[in-house]
């Protein structure tokens, strides 16, 4: 009898670390995107990229309405400022009833997936954004200006921290421009 409590105690001690000890925030989503005013370029500040991304310099998304898509480029400069400019061009296609900020991204036209791609902040005035995804994979903090004060980007890196992101795997990417080079 007296085995049982002590079964139960070992038994609680032994899950309780693998309990979260606090749930995150659930990815959010902006209510309304205004697509005509979010076109355009964007500077990556910083990013969970996936793994070819990960010496992204001079990063830049540019979107561009395109009939019923939206044709996106991708730029960035491969290790260092200096390396040739590489080019993504995949393509967005906003989710019905979603205000339009839940698009499917194809980054390959001959394979049918459509990656997630969630407007999950947006300034009011359309000047920083963050992107990120429900599996709290990837994420992108993107602003219409290639620098950031450390005030702004501190307070951006505990928003997508509270969205359960682990933000140690967040990498600054690297903006040098001269005014003859910005896109």
């Amino acid at each position: 009898m007296r085995l049982l409590p002590v079964m139960m105690l070992t038994t609680l001690m032994l899950l309780a670390p693998a309990a979260p000890a606090q749930t995150p925030q659930a990815v959010p989503l902006v209510a309304q995107v205004d697509l005509p005013r979010f076109m355009g370029d964007w500077y990556v500040i910083a990013h969970i990229p996936p793994s070819v991304d990960k010496g992204a310099h001079n990063a830049v998304e540019s979107y561009a309405l395109d009939g019923e898509h939206i044709a996106t480029t991708y730029r960035r400069r491969d290790g260092s400022f200096s390396a040739p400019e590489t080019l993504s061009k995949p393509t967005g296609y906003v989710v019905e009833d979603t205000g339009n900020a839940l698009w499917g991204m194809r980054f390959f036209w001959w394979l049918p997936i459509r990656f997630e791609f969630r407007i999950a902040h947006l300034e009011p005035d359309y000047s920083v954004t963050i992107i990120a995804r429900s599996r709290r994979d990837y994420v992108w903090l993107m602003s219409r200006q290639p620098t950031m004060s450390e005030q702004d980007y501190a307070r951006y890196v505990a928003m997508i921290a509270s969205w359960g992101y682990d933000t140690r795997e967040l990498i600054r990417v690297p903006q040098q421009w001269s005014s003859a080079d910005q896109p």
